[in-house]
């Protein structure tokens, strides 16, 4: 007995393709796209049971509905909320039959609802590629056996581990949305893939006209201009352009998260588990969905100064501008958890006055914290770390950096390509 499952996420991070990849394992494949085929709505808007809904389906498209061999593909169903209602319906009355749901938006559909499925739909998470998808879509696939079988205690030798960097930098600049990656593998083209994700921000642009019920659409582009703009820092509304009150800028954040076009990072004290007992939300940071859109936000441009610099720029230089190895960091962190949580971020610092101090990251291991410090090239301090970890009675604490893996007495290092270990 299964539950429908609802693949949630932003705009183009490859719902629908890898859905329809899964498809190609069904002897049948039926997709429904809600925006597309309005009539199909009148289906869903009675009284029907499953079942009958499968029948008409079939006989609509010419395609057979039968348990276990079709996949049935509810796409752009937030066009449908009656749609997403009836997903709670197949799993009481129809379990037997494969049924996937997505949709762009979804998030604001749920809220609307007067109830939803729980315990009656799975849910599943998705974002752009991660690192190690980035590789094994460059054909690098030995490359993640090696760095996965990494250790303190076994760094990789040297030409792999200068191979890696140069790899992560790469993956800096394109991100991880698949139509970018897929010109990267097809080009090899910074400006290309600029492209492309000019075309995929233009279109997270285009949807701000549907949110003007809700907040200006003018305010929610400063709102994200912004967030790109402090990136790696607690934000501060004011900072905003436009002059807007503190609550609407909170309102624009919280529908750009629903979009997830942004993903918080909240404050928590640390002190024990579960990091989100202790949080305190006046102290948020930001980051955005993926590093190539960021650079798109930030003006990577064909003939901008920026985008030269950074083309032509060693790793360690990349790295170093506008707070991408902490955000990029994070997002590895999130894209590595179970699908079927929506995980959440934190960090720490010092609120006590006159004194400085930040962890970059939290994690929950081994029923401790994890204090985890993020450094962009291959030095650095580490007093946060140490006074965080003698302040909480830890033993173990981690730095991620362009360094290879290695240790420094109770500090692991970890190389920023190699965050995929952690999970």
């Amino acid at each position: 007995m299964h539950k429908p499952l609802l693949v949630r996420g932003a705009r183009q991070v490859g719902k629908s393709s890898a859905i329809r990849t899964l498809g190609t394992h069904f002897t049948h494949f039926l997709e429904v796209n809600f925006e597309r085929d309005r009539a199909i709505h009148e289906l869903f808007s009675s009284d029907l049971n499953p079942q009958e809904i499968a029948i008409r389906l079939s006989t609509y498209y010419g395609v057979p509905v039968l348990p276990t061999k079709t996949l049935l593909f509810l796409d752009e169903i937030q066009a449908c909320p009656d749609a997403i209602r009836s997903l709670w319906f197949f799993y009481e009355d129809y379990p037997a039959l494969h049924v996937i749901a997505a949709g762009s938006l979804l998030e604001f559909a749920i809220q609307e609802l007067t109830s939803y499925g729980v315990g009656r739909i799975r849910s599943l998470f998705m974002y752009p590629l991660s690192f190690d998808e980035f590789l094994e879509a460059t054909g690098h696939t030995g490359w993640i056996t090696a760095k996965r079988a990494g250790s303190a205690e076994a760094p990789l030798f040297a030409a792999l581990h200068t191979q890696l960097v140069e790899a992560f930098r790469s993956y800096l600049l394109v991100g991880g949305m698949p139509e970018a990656v897929r010109e990267w593998v097809e080009r090899h083209d910074y400006l290309a893939c600029q492209q492309a994700l000019e075309d995929i921000a233009q279109s997270y642009e285009d949807d701000f006209s549907k949110y003007k019920k809700r907040v200006d659409p003018s305010l929610l582009r400063q709102t994200l201009q912004s967030v790109a703009l402090q990136m790696g820092s607690k934000f501060v509304y004011s900072q905003v352009e436009g002059g807007y009150r503190t609550e609407k800028v909170k309102e624009a954040l919280k529908l750009l998260e629903m979009a997830g076009l942004i993903l918080p990072v909240t404050h928590s004290a640390g002190n024990g588990l579960p990091l989100g007992a202790e949080v305190n939300e006046k102290f948020v940071k930001y980051l955005f969905l993926d590093s190539g859109l960021l650079l798109r936000f930030l003006g990577l441009k064909q003939g901008n100064n920026l985008s030269q610099q950074l083309v032509v720029s060693t790793a360690t230089a990349l790295v170093n501008k506008g707070s991408i190895t902490e955000m990029v960091a994070g997002l590895e962190l999130l894209k590595y958890q179970s699908p079927t949580i929506h995980a959440r971020l934190y960090y720490w610092q010092s609120l006590s006055r006159g004194t400085q101090g930040e962890i970059d990251y939290l994690l929950e291991r081994a029923g401790s914290v994890l204090p985890l410090e993020i450094k962009a090239g291959t030095s650095g301090s580490m007093k946060s770390l140490h006074t965080f970890m003698q302040a909480k009675g830890l033993t173990r604490g981690l730095r991620s950096s362009l360094e290879n893996f290695g240790a420094l007495e109770q500090i692991e290092i970890l190389p920023l390509y190699a965050l995929g270990n952690l999970l």
